[in-house]
Order: C-alpha cells, then sequence, then structure tokens
C-alpha cells in the first residue's frame, strides 16, 4: 500500500531534518534532537505528579498521571520507546495524557536508565523495578493493584514484554495485559520488512545497529531472552497482548512474528499492522488519522482487559 498522504507529509520533513541520520551522531545530539522535535499535547490531564521510586541502581524518576476518580484506577505502567538511548518523560508526555484520556486508566511513565551510561541491562532491571513498585504502591498513588497492565512503544514494547515475562517467572506482580506498539523484540536484522523498510522511514536499519551498538555490550547478548524475547524458552501463560505494528517499519516483521508466537503458546493476542504509515506514528494524532484509529484501538484492548 502507499504512504498515508498525511504521513508522507510528516516523513518528509523528518527525513529533511536529518532525525533519519545518526552515522555522525553521538547519543547526546540524537537526544537533543528529539526532545526538539516533541510536539507538546493540549490533553488535559485532572492529576500529573512527578515522583522519584527506588530502584536497582539508584532512584528512578516516574511521571504518574490519573484522571478524574473517586475509586481506585487501573494503571498502565508505560515505557518510552528510543532504542534504550534517547526519549524521556517529556518526549513521550503528550501520548500517556492520550492513553489516560481515551482509555480512562492511569498511566505510571517510566524514566529508566538509558545506554551507553547504562548499558544491557540497566533499563531492563529498571523496567522490572518500576512495575513492582507500581503494583506494591497501588494504594498509595490511587490504583488497582489487580489491574496492572504494561506497556511501551518501540525499545519500551521491548522492555513491556521482558517485564510481562518476570512478573510471569515470579508470580507476582499479577499483569492482566501487555500493549506492544511496534516493538523491538528481537535482535536481528534479516527480516524482509527490516530489508524492504531499511531507509527512508525515519527509523532505518541502521539506525537499530546504532542502537543496540550502545545498548549491548557484546552482540552476544542479542540471544538474551531479556534482548530477544521471542526467544525465551516458553512463551506460555503470559498476559494476554495487543501487537501493533506500522507497514513501514523495520520492525514490523518482528511484531508480527511475536503476536504469533504468543498466539502459538496460548496466549489471548490481537495484532495488527497499520497501513501506510511509519515508526513512531503512534504519537502522531495531531498529525496522522491512522494513529488516532490506532489509540483508539489500544484504549478499547485496554478497557475491556482492565474490565472497565
Amino acid at each position: 500500500m502507499a504512504m498515508d498522504p498525511k504521513a508522507q507529509v510528516i516523513l518528509d520533513l523528518i527525513n529533511a531534518s536529518g532525525f533519519g541520520d545518526v552515522s555522525t551522531m553521538g547519543p547526546g545530539e540524537m537526544r537533543t534532537l528529539m526532545e526538539a522535535t516533541t510536539v507538546p499535547s493540549a490533553v488535559h490531564v485532572d492529576r500529573v505528579v512527578d515522583r522519584m521510586i527506588p530502584g536497582p541502581a539508584g532512584e528512578i524518576p516516574v511521571r504518574i498521571y490519573a484522571p478524574s476518580s473517586d475509586v481506585p484506577l487501573p494503571v498502565l505502567v508505560w515505557y518510552h520507546g528510543g532504542g534504550w538511548v534517547i526519549g524521556s518523560l517529556e518526549t513521550h508526555d503528550g501520548l500517556c495524557r492520550e492513553l489516560v484520556d481515551a482509555a480512562g486508566c492511569m498511566v505510571v511513565s517510566v524514566d529508566y536508565r538509558l545506554a551507553p551510561e547504562h548499558t544491557f541491562p540497566g533499563a531492563v532491571d529498571d523496567a522490572h523495578a518500576a512495575m513492582r513498585w507500581v503494583s506494591e504502591h497501588a494504594a498509595e498513588i490511587g490504583a488497582d493493584p489487580s489491574r496492572v497492565a504494561v506497556g511501551g512503544d518501540s525499545a519500551g514494547g521491548h522492555l513491556a514484554a521482558v517485564a510481562a515475562m518476570f512478573a510471569r517467572d515470579e508470580g507476582t506482580p499479577p499483569i492482566v495485559f501487555q500493549l506492544l506498539v511496534y516493538p523491538a523484540i528481537e535482535h536481528e536484522f534479516n527480516r524482509p520488512s527490516m530489508v524492504e523498510n531499511a531507509e527512508g522511514y525515519m527509523l532505518t536499519t541502521e539506525t537499530m545497529r546504532w542502537f543496540y551498538g550502545h545498548y549491548l555490550n557484546d552482540p552476544s547478548e542479542g540471544d538474551d531472552p531479556r534482548v530477544s524475547p521471542i526467544r525465551a524458552e516458553s512463551l506460555a501463560d503470559l498476559p494476554p497482548a495487543f501487537v501493533i505494528t506500522a507497514e513501514f517499519d523495520p520492525l514490523r516483521d518482528q511484531g508480527v512474528a511475536y503476536a504469533e508466537a504468543l498466539a502459538s503458546a496460548g496466549v489471548s493476542v490481537t495484532s495488527t499492522t497499520y497501513d501506510g504509515v511509519f515508526h513512531g506514528f503512534f504519537s502522531m494524532q495531531a498529525m496522522i488519522d491512522q494513529a488516532k484509529v490506532a489509540v483508539g484501538d489500544a484504549a478499547v484492548a485496554l478497557r475491556a482487559a482492565f474490565g472497565s
């Protein structure tokens, strides 16, 4: 299918900015560029609180979003994208507000440690710790500990998938759902979408190599299920999932393959590839109609999982 016309306009602007070319950039420059191109959201949320929570290597910043409510609310623990190297609470503030508004749940956004300052498994360990903290302190923040979900986009989708595995393997906390938005689910560069969408669609295959090069201590770590959850010994008994992928995305086939693997393991899963859009579209509701559709679909899935 052809690129959606509105998505094409945004893609042309992104490519003109040089965001897709990381060959001469360092992590600091990439972070600055991502922050500078973040579009603020006008969505009002009743309560937004920044705080620090305990982590395995020091405190982890989180941002808690909540709609007005007199009763404990379901909560989505959200991990931002950015290849484990870039991204922050600020870059995903708008998306978190949109999810609160659409799904009627709380969102706790996690500012996990970034590479190369903190290589694997720093981000994974922080993701795990934040998930447990939200469950254990649910009453304190106005959340319902029996209705906790995990979610994230891109690298954040990877962290959500791994966090769900930790919860399954440890028997706690009880995660009811995982929202995986174009997740980086396997350390690979050869699936058809990695080749077909290698260049020109914001996220490039070379950029993924750049991200992994900063995140992993050695390429051999790519076989670790905490890096490539699709390579886990078993995917059985994981929480229900909604896997979102984009047609023009190098990571498309990874997400589709993970959804198929979850289904084969007996996990309830919905997988949707949104046509005519590229990696990152989910955060662009104000500009791309397909993003509105995808966020709406995610909200419906979350509400169903939460029983709300």
